[in-house]
């Protein structure tokens, strides 16, 4: 009998409400107040760096931290969790938040911003629940939720991508922020594809490759989305190919599925330049 109530475990609801309700109350009210904004630069041999820091980047960072915060406040109450430690599950909801947070602010407010809202406001809460549910290895829905995470953090990162092309950064921060969110993406990916192993190894070369073409694609005349879909079509291939090595397949194997989702990528990407 407790094998069949497996697979209906789900995370409290009024947890999850409350976990909720704060970041898109967070969210909102960072919107719709105005904050001053500090300048900060400095000049070293051959560059010249400017920040522009205001009271809605420590917001962000506050939700990301909420976000983790509150998927281990989550998890607690899974009856599989036991006392192990729980990092692996802060990566995405973190990194959502912080993902959500990015095109929210530079909107307009109208329609378009509240469908975002409520788009980011689903998303979140879909990956709270799924962070629940792979908890147990031994839970029916375990793989969807692992692959629902995984496509999931990769649409992240697209976004993620997207919108800061069209904010028209500059490379140093840009490149960061990039680099980061692929070595997590791909840290998490192959942690579940994996089965609860660790690969750092291979995340600081998906980071460290992708941190490479992400400088190089910044020079050419790509639009957001065709430079978004250029640095999802490698960071996926990537870590598929990397997680195939790891599972034990041949080379041949493990480059198939890679380097053609990464042509198809890159074909799409080369169209809508």
């Amino acid at each position: 009998m407790a094998v069949f109530n497996k697979p209906h475990s789900l995370p409290d609801l009024d947890r999850l409400s409350i976990v909720a309700a704060t970041m898109l109350l967070a969210y909102a009210l960072a919107r719709f107040i105005e904050f001053p904004v500090s300048s900060f630069s400095f000049q070293l041999p051959g560059f010249f760096l400017s920040y522009q820091i205001n009271l809605r980047t420590f917001i962000t960072l506050l939700i990301a931290c909420l976000a983790a915060a509150g998927t281990d406040w989550l998890i607690r109450d899974h009856p599989a969790s036991g006392k192990h430690f729980r990092l692996e599950h802060w990566l995405i909801p973190a990194l959502t938040a912080l993902v959500i947070g990015v095109p929210l602010f530079q909107l307009p407010l109208g329609a378009l911003w509240w469908v975002g809202f409520m788009l980011g406001g689903t998303i979140l809460m879909l990956v709270l629940v799924a962070e629940y549910i792979v908890v147990d290895g031994e839970d029916l829905r375990q793989p969807i939720a692992a692959s629902g995470l995984t496509v999931v953090s990769f649409a992240l990162f697209m976004i993620l991508a997207a919108s800061l092309r069209f904010a028209n950064l500059r490379l140093y921060l840009i490149l960061p922020s990039l680099t980061l969110a692929a070595g997590l993406i791909s840290l998490r990916t192959l942690h579940l594809r994996l089965h609860g192993k660790w690969a750092l190894l291979q995340a600081g070369i998906v980071a460290l490759l992708i941190g490479q073409l992400v400088a190089a694609f910044h020079y050419w005349p790509l639009t957001p989305v065709a430079y978004a879909l250029a640095l999802l079509g490698a960071a996926y291939s990537l870590t598929g190919f990397l997680g195939g090595l790891l599972e034990g397949n041949r080379l041949r194997q493990a480059l198939l599925e890679p380097v053609i989702v990464l042509i198809i990528f890159w074909m799409t990407a080369y169209w809508i330049r």
